[in-house]
């Protein structure tokens, strides 16, 4: 019994130990996603670096042989550092001032992508036409998810056969993009400029490309950049699958980049139950990748997710009151 112990003791320094290399590794690894689109990928990750090496600085401090324990704790130490360097700043990052849930002129948006592979077509068609919302932004929205929501609420549809839509209330009074420059790479967009009591505002919807190929969705952010700068931020509102963490340096350069808010902070909104073609069944979230901006004109006063709808996707649904 005592050599089985020793073992089982031995084999579990053997797993704490690689553990807590391979999440040090990659916690500073992610740290070139300042400089290289290929690492930024590892960032999108970084709760779990986190939590795999405070598990190994726990193991240091309580279960450790005496002789390895300080570099249990190094280990460890090392890892926590650098992925708490990425995930921090999301919850540390300022926001501004919330309006009340009774501020006038609200506006209620909801993010969501409906999944192409949705089979409970009706039952989200219902959510959404329940919610009543004022403008909703749904990628692969495609024509039978997009029936089925008409079919329950008389919404405006911007770009309806493109793979991102805009329903609303409203009927814009301006629709379309600029041209992107030839060979220049441009996500999914439906833009829509509305007229209101408090003025013009402009939405935009989008969908990036998964982060596998980082420097195709880096160049896709630039273009957006360039398309949102041809319209007034302070009113703007700018919602989509971003497919990109806020952990990750391509989100941080383009929070700067479109100059709005970002609402959405660290709202985990994906996977909802079953991904990878149905293959794969998470218990929670675990990647924020739905974001909705909003510029000054716009104070938040409530974000919140929605419940699982046969997508891939949690909906996000976010209210704004414009400010005078």
């Amino acid at each position: 019994m005592g050599k089985l112990r020793v073992a089982a003791s031995g084999l579990l320094a053997c797993l704490m130990f690689a553990q807590g290399v391979a999440c040090a590794a990659a916690a500073l690894l992610g740290q070139g996603g300042r400089f290289r689109p290929g690492l930024d990928i590892l960032t999108h990750f970084a709760p779990f670096w986190l939590a795999g090496a405070l598990v190994v600085v726990a193991y240091a401090l309580l279960l450790a042989a005496p002789r390895l324990r300080l570099a249990f704790l190094l280990l460890g130490g090392v890892g926590t550092i650098a992925a708490l360097s990425l995930v921090a700043p999301e919850f540390l990052r300022p926001t501004s001032p919330r309006a009340p849930p009774n501020a006038p002129d609200q506006l209620k948006v909801i993010q969501f992508n409906a999944w192409g592979r949705n089979d409970e077509i009706n039952r989200t068609a219902q959510w959404v036409a329940d919610q009543d919302a004022d403008i909703v932004v749904m990628e692969e929205a495609r024509p039978a998810m997009r029936d089925a929501v008409l079919a329950r609420r008389p919404y405006v549809v911007t770009c309806p056969r493109c793979s991102v839509v805009i329903f609303s209330k409203a009927t814009p009074i301006a629709s379309g993009a600029p041209r992107t420059p030839r060979g220049q790479p441009r996500p999914p967009i439906a833009l829509a400029t509305f007229s209101s009591s408090v003025g013009d505002f402009t939405v935009v919807g989008t969908h990036y490309t998964w982060p596998t190929d980082g420097a195709l969705q880096q160049r896709q952010g630039q273009e957006l950049g360039r398309i949102l700068s041809a319209y007034p931020k302070d009113t703007m509102i700018l919602s989509g699958d971003f497919n990109s963490t806020p952990w990750s340096f391509s989100r941080r350069r383009e929070d700067q980049m479109f100059g709005m808010e970002r609402r959405t902070k660290a709202l985990f909104s994906w996977p909802a139950g079953e991904f990878s073609g149905r293959h794969i069944k998470a218990p929670f979230p675990f990647l924020p990748i739905d974001h909705v901006y909003a510029g000054k004109a716009w104070r938040t006063v409530s974000v919140k997710r929605g419940p699982r709808l046969g997508s891939d996707h949690y909906p996000v649904i976010v209210t704004l009151a414009h400010v005078p």
